[in-house]
């Protein structure tokens, strides 16, 4: 199978709001909007997507129908540290500080209206103990 693009398709019974806390918080734009459907392109690249339904459309199977559950979202940025100040100034909830992984992350957590985590990273250097876990490509130089 080719993928052309893959997002996330957030379930919801308020698309009107969620797709609006991704509009004012992570600067998403509506590329396609209705009352049932919200496909939302990030604004700085439009590689990056996301997608909100209501849950229980008829689209949907019956089976799948509902609300999201169990889902965590990672934006990864150049600045991670901006974006907590800007998320905090915003008065989201901050379920998990700002801090340094010794995987090689720094990052934050918030959620949004739905209960979805959010995590927001920026790649750092890895610890010598999690440094062998990685592919030589994959580790991002000082």
């Amino acid at each position: 199978m080719k993928c052309t693009q893959f997002y996330p398709v957030i379930m919801t019974d308020d698309v009107t709001g969620t797709a609006r806390f991704y509009r004012d918080h992570f600067r998403f734009a509506p590329s396609f909007e209705s009352d049932w459907y919200v496909h939302l392109q990030s604004s700085e690249d439009p590689k990056v997507n996301i997608a909100v339904l209501r849950g229980d459309h008829a689209t949907v199977p019956e089976s799948g129908r509902g609300r999201v559950s169990g889902l965590l979202i990672n934006f990864e940025v150049e600045d991670v540290d901006a974006e907590f100040e800007r998320a905090t100034s915003a008065g989201l909830p901050i379920l998990l500080a700002l801090r340094d992984e010794p995987f090689g992350q720094r990052h934050f957590i918030t959620r949004d209206p739905n209960g979805v985590l959010i995590d927001v990273i920026t790649p750092i250097p890895p610890s010598e103990e999690f440094l062998g876990q990685y592919n030589a490509e994959a580790v991002q130089s000082p």
